[in-house]
């Protein structure tokens, strides 16, 4: 379970992090990146995007539980102030958890690599 410290939660953060991080792509997901310009103010906060098109409402919530998860393991390595969204494509219903991962920690690479 991620702290509430450490989610995201204003629509305009997600929109900023959307719109201006780096983005890095899998077959299950999309990380977008954002490390704020003050970052000793806030800890590293995270946020989710499953929508429709991944399936119904039980394929969308075990979705959601299951990249909780991952990121939740992985809050000690993303630097503070940073912004990180993680959007579920379709394929991410029939993914397995370590699928999942493999996914989220490639894009992560990948974004964090590239600051």
């Amino acid at each position: 379970m991620l702290p509430a410290s450490n989610r995201l939660r204003r629509s305009d953060d997600f929109r900023r992090a959307v719109r201006s991080g780096r983005r890095a792509g899998r077959r299950a997901v999309v990380v977008h990146f954002l490390v704020q310009a003050d970052p000793e103010v806030e800890p590293a906060r995270v946020g989710f995007v499953v929508n429709k098109a991944v399936g119904n409402a039980v394929l969308r919530n075990r979705v959601h539980r299951r990249l909780r998860a991952v990121m939740a393991a992985r809050l000690p390595d993303l630097p503070a102030g940073s912004l990180t969204v993680v959007r579920a494509l379709p394929t991410s219903a029939a993914s397995s958890y370590d699928e999942l991962v493999a996914d989220i920690d490639g894009a992560l690479q990948r974004v964090l690599d590239a600051r």
